[in-house]
């Protein structure tokens, strides 16, 4: 089996900016790119194959699947939660609104907390929608065996945890 273009220029790139003189660090290069590259692969793939089909973004399957979870939950929480702005969680919300995945409302002891929830289409599309990321997410990581999955895991979780603060 062949060197991917990816490869191929994952390896092209890394020797150009070591080769700028520039204060570059090629391991962490190495590492950025690859994660980004899978991310984005990821994410591309999830977004063709499951969620624009079913007139969703990858953000906003990411939300609903939060409120499948933990039922009707504070747009102020799904932003924190969501790694997200409250602008937009906003946003996304007015949209899958618009299209009649989720509802707002309101609590009578205080009018001001805006809570939101699934609708039954919002439901039953998340289910859907679910099922089929579970498919693809299971052909995604099919290289790894059990063990490299495990560790795969708790090095992403690692680098999240340790992440660098502003």
């Amino acid at each position: 089996m062949g060197e991917s273009a990816e490869s191929r220029y994952e390896k092209y790139a890394r020797d150009r900016v070591a080769g700028m003189g520039t204060a570059a660090d090629s391991r962490a290069f190495t590492l950025s790119y690859n994660v980004l590259q899978l991310s984005q692969m990821l994410v591309n793939d999830l977004e063709s194959q499951v969620h624009r089909p079913r007139g969703l973004t990858l953000p906003g399957f990411r939300l609903m699947f939060k409120l499948w979870l933990l039922g009707p939950t504070q747009s102020a929480r799904l932003a924190e939660m969501s790694v997200l702005t409250r602008s937009a969680v906003s946003n996304l919300v007015n949209t899958l609104e618009r299209d009649g995945f989720v509802d707002r409302s309101r609590t009578v002891a205080d009018r001001r907390l805006v809570y939101v929830d699934l609708t039954e289409r919002g439901r039953a599309i998340v289910a859907e929608a679910f099922e089929l990321q579970t498919r693809r997410e299971r052909a995604w990581f099919a290289a790894l065996d059990e063990t490299e999955q495990v560790r795969f895991v708790e090095m992403m979780r690692k680098l999240i945890e340790s992440r660098p603060q502003e």
